[in-house]
């Protein structure tokens, strides 16, 4: 049987590595998180800047709704003369 004698610095080696493996792992699964959250802001950024457009589009013609009420106004008082007029022709 072979028995492997090492010696103190050796160990230390080995146990400096091990440490330095560990820590590796636990950076590694720490950048892996950053990272899933990185992309699920990223995804959600990306839906409200769509839903953002969207209301946009939807609401970029509303300052017209004030032309559109007066021109809605003149239209019911033309019609309310017209059928005035209807009425006494009849």
């Amino acid at each position: 049987m072979t028995v492997l004698a090492m010696t103190e610095n050796q160990a230390t080696w080995w146990v400096t590595l091990a440490i330095g493996l560990v820590v590796a792992l636990v950076v590694w699964g720490l950048l892996e998180a950053l990272r899933r959250a990185v992309v699920q802001v990223d995804r959600d950024v990306s839906t409200l800047w769509a839903m953002g457009q969207r209301v946009a589009q939807n609401t970029q013609t509303t300052h017209l709704l004030g032309t559109t009420v007066a021109r809605g106004t003149e239209l019911v008082e033309e019609v309310e003369l017209h059928r005035q007029a209807a009425r006494s022709d009849a």
